[in-house]
């Protein structure tokens, strides 16, 4: 998601010390792409205007950070902001370069804050870190969106969108559950790739996942943690390969460390299980389609929640509500579903996918 700002459409794109760099183009995810011209960066996970709400309002700046486009979710989270910003004539987008240094994405949302932006949108690189800025921003008058990752204190943010982490784990486990009856495996061996353990949001699909399968009888027999990146899921699946001689199905808890994990199983030579991906990526929804290697489903985590953050924060900042609903005011949080994605269903997905 390495990408520069320049002048997009009717609005002005900041540059300078906000300028968006290698964080521009899915944590909580997820990927590698940084390039504009994937599906990542197409207008797929743009809503055009159509409503009352989408009328032009009075001028305002939109400050925006995230983490380093180290992989191909989050490109697709800074892409999306960048593009659903360009929809609007009354919205400048004050983009800051995307980082994993807890230290500089806080000193950068301070400048943001000392600019006196409109209001924030802010998926933190680890929400108890931001937490305090989150707040220092709310103080000073700048309503904060937080996107994904969640800040330790609902005083850090006016709103909160994001995955359901819980959801996606649930969907993954009934789908191996289903799978697993289907082909009369009573006792089943069930592998998990997770994300980086200490997040709060892989805690969550580990504990959903785990539910699902309780649910049905099952338990997971063997579980490895990676770091979100490719390597890391080559690294950790090789030796889970290696500990476990047989595998009946195994979840990946995200799809751009998962080509690293297809890596690890190909060069093994094994095809004696199942295999879920997680977060909806590109590569993997062909794989789906295909229908010709391990991987069956995905479970989704839609980066273009970036998109709809930056939708609700112009109609915070324009004090608007959302006009499907009765109520005045925008929400304070929405949790997004996460669908399983299948060969049955996987056409209709793919517009939105993300590039791995």
């Amino acid at each position: 998601m390495a990408q520069t700002p320049t002048a997009l459409g009717r609005r002005g794109f900041l540059v300078g010390a906000g300028a968006l760099g290698a964080g521009a183009v899915l944590t909580a995810c997820t990927s590698n792409s940084s390039d504009d011209t994937t599906p990542a960066a197409s207008s797929g996970n743009v809503k055009a205007g159509g409503t009352d709400n989408d009328a032009k309002g009075k001028a305002i700046t939109i400050g925006f950070s995230a983490p380093q486009a180290d992989h191909g979710w989050i490109g697709a989270i800074t892409s999306n902001a960048k593009n659903q910003a360009g929809q609007y004539e009354d919205v400048t987008l004050d983009a800051v370069e995307g980082t994993n240094d807890v230290n500089q994405q806080i000193s950068q949302v301070e400048t943001l804050i000392s600019k006196g932006v409109d209001i924030i949108v802010m998926l933190p690189f680890d929400g108890k870190a931001l937490t305090e800025t989150g707040i220092k921003a709310m103080e000073a008058g700048i309503p904060v969106v937080n996107l994904d990752r969640v800040f330790d204190s609902p005083q850090a943010a006016r709103s909160w969108i994001g995955g359901d982490n819980y959801g996606m784990g649930a969907a993954a486990g009934r789908y191996v559950a289903e799978q697993m009856k289907a082909k009369n495996i009573s006792n089943p061996i069930i592998a998990e790739v997770q994300g980086i353990a200490s997040l709060p949001l892989t805690q969550d699909r580990s504990q959903g996942f785990a539910d699902s399968l309780k649910a049905a009888g099952y338990k997971v027999s063997n579980q490895v943690s990676a770091e979100f990146t490719v390597e890391s899921g080559q690294a950790v699946t090789a030796n889970l390969l290696q500990a476990a001689k047989h595998i009946d199905a195994l979840w990946n808890h995200d799809d751009d460390q998962g080509v690293g994990v297809m890596a690890a199983i190909d060069e093994a030579g094994r095809d004696e299980f199942i295999m879920v991906g997680g977060a909806g990526s590109k590569n993997v929804m062909d794989m789906i389609k295909a229908d010709n290697t391990v991987i069956k489903a995905t479970v989704t985590y839609p980066p273009s929640m970036a998109s709809s953050a930056i939708k609700l924060a112009r109609l915070i900042a324009q004090g608007k509500g959302m006009s499907d609903l009765v109520e005045v005011d925008v929400p304070n949080s929405i949790t997004l579903s996460s669908a399983t994605v299948t060969k049955e269903n996987v056409d209709a997905y793919l517009p939105t996918a993300f590039e791995s």
